[in-house]
């Protein structure tokens, strides 16, 4: 029992690996009040993105946009947050929309690669299902039919 216990107290904190996930903690942290900058970092470190953390700090240093995300390891979440946010940064626009639909399109993107996964795997089960279960159609019922009408014909 103590085995179980610190080994879920050394087990390190979950954290949001979905882009979308990410990206909608940013959109509610800017929603709520928080600057790009601020948004960023919190996001960041909760999330484990270095490179979002990386980034809101250069931003609240003074870096530039393009400056502030330069030279970091970017995982598919923070380059989603760059590019929905750019527009933001650069030329004032609302960024909550930005984040929202880049999310949306995220999301429609995965459940797309699901769904097409999913035809691929229909099609892959073809074969060895009907390997399997042709044989045993025969066995069950072709055979039988087959025999009790052949001993039939065969012996009047």
């Amino acid at each position: 029992m103590k085995e179980r216990r610190s080994a879920r107290r050394s087990a390190p904190p979950a954290s949001p690996r979905d882009p979308s996930l990410t990206l909608a903690l940013v959109a509610a942290a800017i929603r709520s009040g928080a600057s790009i900058p601020r948004a960023l970092e919190t996001v960041g470190s909760s999330a484990e993105s270095p490179a979002l953390t990386r980034a809101g700090r250069l931003l609240l240093l003074g870096a530039g946009w393009e400056e502030a995300w330069r030279g970091s390891e970017m995982d598919s979440a923070a380059r989603l947050v760059s590019r929905a946010l750019e527009p933001s940064w650069l030329g004032g626009v609302d960024p909550v929309p930005l984040l929202e639909r880049a999310a949306a399109t995220w999301q429609a993107r995965r459940d797309r690669r699901a769904r097409e996964a999913a035809a691929r795997l229909g099609v892959r089960l073809v074969l060895p299902l009907g390997l399997c279960y042709l044989p045993a159609f025969l066995m069950v019922s072709v055979l039988p039919v087959m025999l009790a009408s052949g001993t039939q014909i065969l012996m009047p």
